[in-house]
């Protein structure tokens, strides 16, 4: 299988259109476009019958004490951990691309409504989730896409991995709520092949001069 999309490249920075924050100069962060990229993919092998889509950054601080703090930088050698930002399951096995802002066009407070999602599909929760969860303007379901805004002092570039799943099965076996790692225990044993790119996305000026 193949993954490409006109919206990200390879390796390259994910533009701000496609991210939940942009750098702003005052504030260190403000909210920017929240598109979802562009996918398209290719070669799937006979016997498909949906597919999965999960994108995940495997560059989150493990502990929160330097996140965000004026005069300091989360350390390099911090240990790092996942932190899922589309969790996208059911697509048709006749889908072969997912259009720019099809699935996400901006930012919702409290999350976008889910699990149903266009043609079909159902989505799961991102990990904004958690992240919000004791913000009182901003608590609730994130469902569907919603993009890379890591720690504005983070020393180093966060990779947002894009992973298309071609599964042996029509449905993914779960209900409700469901979020990435939970997904993707579910579809082991089903999966025929799979395809990733990875883009990548920082918010400290430093590392964006550089």
């Amino acid at each position: 299988m193949k993954l490409t999309s006109t919206s990200i490249s390879d390796q390259k920075m994910i533009p701000e259109r496609n991210a939940f924050g942009r750098v702003d100069a005052a504030a260190h962060v403000a909210l920017a476009g929240n598109l979802n990229p562009q996918l398209a993919w290719s070669g799937a092998p006979a016997g498909t019958q949906s597919y999965v889509l999960i994108c995940c950054d495997s560059d989150v601080p493990s502990k929160p004490d330097d996140v965000n703090q004026e005069g300091r930088e989360v350390p390099a050698d911090l240990p790092r951990v996942d932190f899922y930002h589309w969790v996208l399951v059911d697509l048709l096995a006749t889908t072969t691309e997912i259009a720019e802002g099809a699935y996400s066009s901006g930012i919702t407070p409290r999350g976008k409504s889910g699990p149903m999602a266009p043609n079909d599909a159902r989505q799961g929760i991102n990990d904004y989730t958690s992240w919000f969860a004791s913000d009182g303007d901003m608590s609730g379901d994130y469902f569907g896409y919603d993009g890379p805004c890591p720690p504005w002092n983070d020393s180093i570039l966060h990779h947002y991995r894009f992973t298309v799943y071609a599964l042996d099965i029509e449905h993914v076996p779960l209900e409700g709520r469901f979020g990435g790692a939970e997904v993707l225990n579910a579809i082991q044993g089903h999966i025929l092949a799979q395809a990733s790119l990875t883009g990548v996305y920082t918010l400290n000026p430093r590392l964006v001069e550089a």
